[in-house]
């Protein structure tokens, strides 16, 4: 974290509520966001100073968009500046407000009379509000968007960028609420914007997410929640109430720092037959890297040398770290059978194939005798990738890479399909 004053003084763009926008003349392209010191409600109708929110706002923020963007998800957020303040990358604001929400409570249920409280969505339930303080932020439906025609940054909102932006926001919030799953929190409902880049002119995360973003219940009550909302419901704003509010505040921004820990450490080891496989688990070596989870790599012969095979497996089997053990055997597979026969841990087959006996060789992987649960994936990518979604359910770091790749998968089609329509006509 850079804690040093900037080269040129920055000139100021925007100010709001919470936060002011400079623009970084040094560093063309980015600006700083400033926190600020107060905290309000109801489009600033009940709007106080509450010492030391700035810091734990931009912590708070700061950790958050580090695991986004860790995760693979694309965000204005470049690095944190100052205890108060971030460095991010210039954008045009969008200007709606877009809500994910996990647990029917606050407005949802004024809007919806009849659905009671705790009301859990399955799938996530997502509005829109156009940023609007003098008519209360009203919501929007998709249609609304898509006639407003809105133009931010040279780009068009249509169609096709409201659909990344839903299916982001969706991505977004499953990735966060994951995350505070390790700490025993519901995350109930978060409200998030986007921004799009002048620089790239790409749609991204942007603007805070911060303890005023969202109602974080700790064990899922509501009785103990940690979030603006305490702030929200006070009879009366008392220093000692303050107090309360800030002590909450704190209390997000120390354990959001827990976000980024890894739940429990994992591995995969690669076992080949031989070293002429070291090609092919190479690729598999890539791929799980890009999921953080590391490889191991052995050498070793189920035919010419099981007791040593098995010799191995017990090495692994005997630490308690998490691992799925992944056999490369080309000709007749016997590496994966053997293993799975003989370990409790997944064993996934992914044999290098060869364009002369390949597809005599695959049966080898493929059919088993019975009581043995090797699975056989044939390419090295996939082969990461399972590996990834099964120690994903104890690591929640992994799931959360695995999530984002899924949203940016489909986001790549999505352009792919805008840009070949714009050619085709």
């Amino acid at each position: 974290m850079c804690t040093s004053s900037l080269k040129e003084l920055p000139l100021k763009l925007n100010e709001g509520k919470t936060k002011q926008i400079f623009e970084l003349v040094d560093q063309p392209g980015l600006v700083l966001v400033q926190s600020k010191d107060q905290i309000t409600a109801g489009n600033a109708v009940r709007k106080d100073q509450m010492q030391g929110k700035a810091a734990i706002a931009n912590k708070t923020t700061s950790c958050v968009f580090q695991l986004l963007q860790e995760s693979g998800i694309k965000t204005a957020f470049v690095k944190q500046h100052s205890d108060t303040a971030f460095i991010a990358a210039h954008c045009e604001m969008i200007p709606i407000e877009w809500v994910c929400r996990r647990v029917a409570t606050g407005s949802f249920l004024k809007r919806n009379p009849g659905v009671k409280e705790g009301y859990r969505f399955s799938p996530l339930k997502m509005e829109m509000f156009f940023k609007d303080d003098a008519n209360n932020d009203p919501q929007w439906s998709e249609e609304q968007l898509l006639e407003a025609k809105l133009c931010v940054a040279g780009l068009t909102i249509g169609q096709c960028e409201l659909d990344i932006m839903s299916r982001s926001t969706v991505a977004i919030f499953e990735i966060v609420e994951k995350a505070w799953a390790t700490q025993n929190c519901t995350l109930v409902d978060m409200k998030i914007e986007f921004g799009v880049s002048v620089k790239s002119g790409e749609i991204v995360l942007a603007d805070v997410i911060d303890n005023d973003s969202w109602r974080l219940w700790p064990a899922g009550d509501r009785s103990q929640q940690k979030d603006k909302q305490m702030y929200r419901e006070l009879k009366e704003v008392t220093p000692e109430a303050m107090q309360m509010v800030k002590r909450n505040f704190e209390w997000v921004s120390e354990r959001v720092k827990l976000l980024l820990e890894p739940q429990a450490s994992s591995r995969v080891v690669l076992l080949m037959g031989s070293t002429s496989d070291v090609a092919h688990c190479e690729k598999i070596r890539k791929a799980c890297a890009s999921y953080g989870i590391p490889c191991v790599l052995r050498v070793t012969s189920a035919h010419k040398g099981p007791d040593e095979t098995l010799r191995i497996k017990a090495e692994y089997e005997g630490d308690g770290v998490p691992t799925v053990f992944v056999a490369v055997a080309g000709r007749s597979n016997c590496l994966g059978p053997v293993m799975s026969g003989n370990t409790a841990y997944p064993v996934i087959s992914c044999p290098p194939l060869t364009p002369d006996w390949g597809p005599q060789d695959v049966w080898s992987s493929l059919r088993m005798p019975s009581g043995l649960g090797c699975s056989t994936v044939l390419s090295p990518e996939a082969c990461a990738q399972f590996a990834a979604q099964i120690l994903g359910l104890r690591d929640h770091l992994v799931w959360c890479k695995l999530r984002a790749s899924m949203l940016n998968t489909w986001v790549s089609l999505k352009l792919a399909d805008k840009k070949f329509q714009a050619c085709s006509l």
